[in-house]
């Protein structure tokens, strides 16, 4: 079986559009958490990683972007900036390829405001039909593909903080079902009040203090032979993926030890070959267990550390999904090397654990 590579990807983050600004962003450390304007973006926080001004009039056009909402545009330019990346090569058969996209809940704010229309109206059918499909969770993969003109399979996954690694995992299984001969992943998420109150109020008090954000990345997965014959570099091997639960949050940090373990004993990586660690760093308890399982599993080893939380804010479904693209930044125009790999690990608050493992391409 030929072995499956990342050999482009893209971002819509609080750095910028683009995989440039990302890079430049991560790189140098920046945060991108800023003050809000509280008139614009009323809620219980002061501060968010927004991107910097992204409407859908000024990224994806005027016409037919009325009725679409922050999500959809944010996944609607991720996969464009990709495509346009790649040229028109990758898109000659739009039916071999494949978009596996991951959100949270679609976009909150949408799914509210047309609950409450239907509410408050003077007849509860008294609602705008054009933003109904808004309000379902697979819109933003929908309409990426449609606007993009891809034809084949397409998926929608939903696991909390770690629906980056879900997507990516989905995605190795559909093309290695032969259901695409290529295919998009990634995740995308929104920021507004709605979700900000959610968030609020979901959270344990010594939580409230992190800053949400916003954004998305999205990558293309393909055999390193079609990757070299379109004349990519494959960026990085996708070598495993392994995902546990945990009941009690005091068994979180062993549950992610075991699944990086079996990750690393599946792709027969030895944790001295582990170049980068991108964790979630969730904080409070779950970030300590998240590091202590990690330092339990790689034991001496001392790689290089990416953390996006701090400088991105909490990105919900996005999280991973951005972990994954800072790898990809910071190994560089070239990709990770012959016999590196990286880890990307995460725990949620809801009683799961993941992790992926990356490898570097064969030269050739």
């Amino acid at each position: 079986m030929s072995e499956l590579v990342l050999s482009a990807w893209s971002a819509v983050s609080p750095y910028g559009v683009g995989s440039d600004p990302f890079t430049e962003g991560i790189g140098a450390g920046r945060s991108a958490v800023d003050a809000l304007d509280r008139d614009a973006w009323p809620g219980p926080f002061d501060r968010c990683g927004l991107v910097p001004g992204f409407t859908a009039t000024e990224y994806v056009g005027k016409k037919g972007t009325r009725t679409m909402d922050r999500v959809t545009a944010i996944a609607v330019t991720a996969v464009g900036r990709l495509l346009a990346s790649c040229g028109a090569e990758l898109t000659e058969r739009p039916e071999q390829i494949g978009l596996v996209l991951g959100t949270g809940s679609g976009s909150v704010q949408s799914i509210m405001d047309f609950t409450r229309d239907s509410l408050a109206g003077e007849r509860p059918y008294h609602v705008d039909p054009a933003r109904f499909p808004n309000t379902v969770m697979n819109r933003a993969a929908g309409q990426s593909a449609i606007w993009h003109g891809i034809k084949g399979p397409n998926t929608t996954v939903a696991g909390g903080w770690l629906t980056g690694l879900l997507a990516l995992s989905y995605a190795v299984r559909l093309h290695r079902g032969n259901h695409c001969t290529r295919v998009l992943c990634g995740a995308a998420e929104e920021y507004s009040a709605q979700r900000a109150w959610l968030e609020w109020h979901g959270r344990a008090a010594e939580e409230r203090s992190t800053p949400l954000g916003e954004g998305g990345a999205v990558f293309l997965m393909e055999t390193a032979a079609d990757a070299r014959g379109a004349g990519r570099v494959p960026l990085a091997r996708v070598l495993a993926t392994r995902f546990r639960a945990y009941g009690e949050r005091a068994d979180a940090g062993k549950a992610l030890a075991d699944c990086v373990r079996d990750a690393l004993a599946r792709a027969a990586v030895a944790p001295e070959d582990i170049r980068l660690v991108a964790p979630l760093g969730a904080g409070g308890e779950l970030a300590l267990a998240e590091e202590a399982a990690i330092n339990d599993a790689l034991g001496a080893v001392k790689p290089e550390w990416v953390r996006c939380r701090p400088l991105l804010g909490d990105t919900s479904a996005a999280s991973t999904s951005l972990q994954l693209a800072a790898v990809l930044a910071t190994a560089g125009a070239s990709g990770l090397g012959t016999g590196e790999a990286a880890l990307v690990t995460g725990i949620d608050r809801d009683g799961t654990v993941g992790c992926a493992v990356l490898g570097g391409a064969e030269r050739g």
